[in-house]
């Protein structure tokens, strides 16, 4: 069984039932009729747009989408009067993304949205699943999303030195110390691949960890562990962990509080390199800052990519922002590189100096034998 840390699934299939036999509360018919329409496809993987991943969403995905897509159905109706997401006009559409991105629209909290362009790719899925549906039925379309931004801005991130890795450790609980370079040395991602390791997922003296297949998000995969090994070993025979046994038991949010307690407490209220402040650490950022770790260490991408579950490479640069690199290029590099063209052309001048030399001894050799020859004749002679 896979665990849920954030019971999206039981969440989900409340709602589901909840609007079996009604429509979605504080939205039109037409809205309700065409959001469930939309993610009850979504859910079974029908009419997925062309060039997206094919197959159903997860229970996380669905409820966003159906969270979203509420959310634009009110909007609509509060801003252009719009009573079904599938009538609202071009100019309406983008002019309305356009605020959200800069911070006209805000969110119900008078904040501004942390993420505009996943807003915006999420109503471009879901009307391009609308003309897809309606194609089938021989109605076509207009496209109206393809003006909207789809660049994505990277959130910010807490940008953290092996250091200060090091004195966050010294100043947890032994359990969250654990947890940390555990976090830290796998890169795993937290909390949904983290929470369903098990003990009997560890192997060679804990030396090797593999992340089962049906609990990894993209594909399983089996990595080394380099730096919590003696942690993690001496963790489970206190604990007194059995094979089945789950490494870590929790509650996510609870542990994100923990961690931005204590990395105030240590390292103060200032910004990280990565734009956010020491005191909003997550566990997700620990993913961030293995990738800083391992990047220089490893010598294959592919090898990297491996170790965090990774199918593009522009995932590395994504995870890492090269924060914490450095210019290792040496003399010897330089020696190797940039200067052996000389060396041979040095070597080859003097093979051919040395040929040269070679044949000259031998010529001294056999003119000195001439001589020797000579010698004894013409002593010979004088003796007769």
């Amino acid at each position: 069984m896979k665990i849920d840390p954030w019971e999206h699934k039981k969440i989900y299939l409340e709602w589901k039932e909840k609007i079996r036999e009604k429509d979605i509360k504080g939205i039109s018919k037409e809205n309700s009729d065409i959001i469930i329409q939309y993610v009850s496809d979504m859910e079974d993987g029908i009419n997925i747009a062309v060039g997206s991943v094919k197959g159903s969403r997860s229970y996380g995905r669905l409820l966003s989408l159906k969270n979203r897509m509420i959310f634009f159905s009110k909007k609509f109706k509060e801003l252009y009067g719009v009573d079904n997401v599938v009538k609202i006009k071009e100019e309406q559409i983008v002019r309305f993304f356009s605020n959200i991105q800069r911070g006209i629209i805000k969110r119900k909290d008078g904040e501004n949205f942390k993420s505009p362009v996943t807003y915006a790719k999420i109503f471009k899925a879901f009307w391009h699943w609308y003309m897809k549906v309606n194609k089938k039925k021989g109605i076509e379309i207009q496209d109206i999303t393809t003006d909207l931004d789809n660049q994505q801005e990277k959130p910010d991130w807490v940008y953290l030195t092996e250091e200060q890795v090091k004195k966050l450790c010294e100043n947890a609980k032994y359990h969250h110390k654990v947890l940390i370079m555990f976090l830290f040395d796998t890169g795993i991602r937290a909390p949904t691949e983290l929470l369903n390791i098990k003990v009997s997922d560890f192997y060679n003296d804990f030396k090797e960890l593999n992340i089962r297949e049906e609990t990894a998000k993209t594909f399983g995969r089996r990595i080394k562990l380099m730096l919590s090994t003696d942690l993690v070993k001496d963790y489970i025979k206190l604990k007194e962990l059995k094979p089945e046994d789950y490494l870590f038991k929790f509650c996510p949010h609870a542990v994100n509080q923990y961690l931005q307690r204590l990395a105030k407490k240590v390292l103060g209220d200032g910004v990280s390199e990565a734009g956010q402040k020491y005191s909003e650490l997550t566990m997700y950022d620990f993913r961030h800052n293995s990738c800083c770790y391992w990047l220089p260490r490893y010598k294959s991408e592919s090898a990297l990519k491996y170790r965090f579950g990774w199918k593009k490479s522009d995932k590395i640069h994504y995870y890492s922002e090269l924060l914490g690199m450095q210019d290792t290029i040496s003399e010897d590099d330089m020696l190797l590189d940039v200067t052996k063209t000389e060396i041979e052309q040095r070597l080859e001048k003097s093979e051919k100096e040395n040929k040269i030399l070679h044949e000259r001894v031998d010529y001294l050799e056999r003119a000195i034998g001439k001589i020797t020859i000579l010698a004894d004749k013409m002593q010979l002679e004088v003796n007769e």
